[in-house]
């Protein structure tokens, strides 16, 4: 069996531009529960099908795009689960972060219809999914993964085989995630900081970027951490789904025997910002859960600059 038939079951942010980037190259399949997604889906010319179990007929890589463990159960074996429409010999790529905890389960449920879990985590954003720019860490028997490798690498700019099982994706993930949420709640104290001792955000932020203290989430989270304060910030990931990322941590951790006190404590703040509505925001808003407003802003008048030869601005504290 070959990669040519792919399914993609769910075409929300990330889905979507995985879908219509392997379009490209393959024969592909789209399904997703809301008929809005499916929508857009097929103006974007791909072929949508009514149902899942549709989708994932005469598929033979079939590339999941959910969102937690509870949806990962539901589309394999659910009431409508595609468990007994997926072919025989054709492997089910996981891209979410779900955990460790039903890898196992679900390993052996397909194995005993013939199909193989390829687990594979991945991160980057929508417009990197659209692009192939994704880092993708993969779990997967080898002969699995030589089926899905031509779809995983056609997504993929860093693909990272970290094991020979489904699951060690998820455990590769799982350190990842704790960096990352850690990372995001540091930058937002960070830069909260700098507006508490009435520095301006901007300056200092790029100030920040050039020394030891820089990192990715900083630079990549930190404009739309200062944007958020003005207006809501472009979604790209939602606060919600680090709630999620983080638990799955803290469960890894105490499974482990290990204390990960770093991480709880990020995972307290993107809990506090969930509890506060924010949930579906952006999650450079986690921001505001420690500093609601910004207390000091910027004043740039241009008039009174260009009358007295002044180029810069004035801060004043509210």
């Amino acid at each position: 069996m070959t990669a040519n038939t792919v399914a993609v079951l769910g075409l929300g942010a990330m889905g979507l531009p995985m879908a219509t980037r392997l379009a490209e190259a393959f024969d592909v399949t789209g399904y997703d529960p809301m008929p809005a997604s499916r929508e857009r889906g097929e103006k974007t010319g791909l072929t949508c099908a009514p149902t899942a179990a549709d989708a994932v007929e005469g598929a033979s890589v079939v590339l999941l795009a959910v969102r937690d463990a509870a949806q990962v159960e539901d589309v394999l074996f659910g009431w409508e689960g595609i468990a007994p429409a997926l072919t025989r010999g054709a492997v089910v790529v996981m891209t979410s972060t779900v955990g460790m905890d039903a890898v196992a389960s679900w390993t052996e449920r397909l194995g005993n219809l013939g199909v193989a879990l390829v687990d594979a985590p991945l991160s980057g954003g929508p417009v990197r999914a659209g692009e192939g720019d994704l880092l993708i860490v993969v779990g997967a028997d080898p002969p699995a993964l030589d089926l899905a490798r031509p779809v995983l690498e056609r997504l993929a700019s860093t693909l990272t085989v970290v094991g020979n099982n489904a699951g060690d994706g998820q455990a590769m993930k799982t350190v990842n995630q704790l960096l990352c949420g850690v990372h995001i709640a540091a930058a937002a104290e960070a830069l909260a900081l700098a507006d508490a001792l009435g520095l301006d955000q901007q300056l200092a932020l790029a100030a920040l970027e050039t020394g030891a203290a820089s990192s990715f989430m900083l630079s990549n989270r930190g404009p739309r951490m200062i944007e958020g304060y003005d207006g809501n910030a472009e979604v790209l990931s939602r606060l919600d789904i680090f709630v999620k990322d983080l638990g799955i941590v803290g469960t890894a951790a105490r499974g482990a025997g290990l204390a990960a006190p770093v991480a709880a404590a990020a995972e307290q703040l993107f809990l506090l910002g969930q509890t506060q509505g924010l949930g579906p925001a952006d999650d450079s808003a986690v921001i505001k859960v420690v500093a609601p407003q910004r207390r000091t802003v910027n004043k740039y008048a241009a008039e009174e600059d260009a009358a007295e030869g002044i180029t810069g601005g004035t801060q004043t504290t509210r």
